[in-house]
């Protein structure tokens, strides 16, 4: 598991006096600032959250050292990443993207099929992208049916793709 977890990236400026347009990937969207400090991806520079408004798009909210719309703009682009530790812990049938990236994918009968390397959500539920094991790009839903079992501590996810069409 990771020490830390992409929550949230800076989609931009907000106004004139270093606001920024931030969107949010907790479900819960205004939680973001709950987690801070938020760090950048490389750790390098860790930012307090404060929300101001919701804006078009996500959040409009002041970063600590961030004063001026040429800094915010600066800015763009960047992820923000909170420590696992002030996250909430999740029921037993979620998961945090981080946690399912690169883990092994085998499918019923255990043969590998390849390693998570994404996972995407266009809004009508998660899809795991899987790579390896002579099969290319394997995409699939991310739900019960076609993942009937996700090992954490063993480090492998348990497949049942649909079968190929010819």
């Amino acid at each position: 598991m990771t020490e830390r977890v992409c929550v949230g990236a800076i989609a931009g400026a907000f106004g004139v006096r270093g606001e920024v347009r931030l969107k949010s990937f907790t479900s819960q969207p205004d939680d973001i600032a709950a987690y801070s400090p938020l760090y950048t991806e490389d750790g390098s520079r860790s930012f307090t959250v404060r929300l101001t408004r919701p804006v078009t798009g996500g959040l409009g909210a002041r970063l600590s050292g961030v004063e001026t719309r040429e800094q915010a703009e600066a800015l763009r682009g960047v992820t923000l990443w909170a420590d696992r530790d002030k996250l909430p812990a999740l029921p037993d049938d979620e998961f945090y993207h981080a946690d399912l990236i690169g883990l092994s994918v085998h499918d019923t009968g255990g043969a590998l099929l390849g390693k998570v390397r994404a996972i995407y959500d266009h809004g009508a539920g998660d899809i795991l992208e899987i790579h390896g094991a002579g099969r290319g790009v394997l995409l699939l839903p991310f739900t019960r049916a076609f993942v009937p079992t996700v090992d954490l501590a063993a480090g492998r996810i348990v497949a049942d793709p649909p079968e190929e069409q010819e």
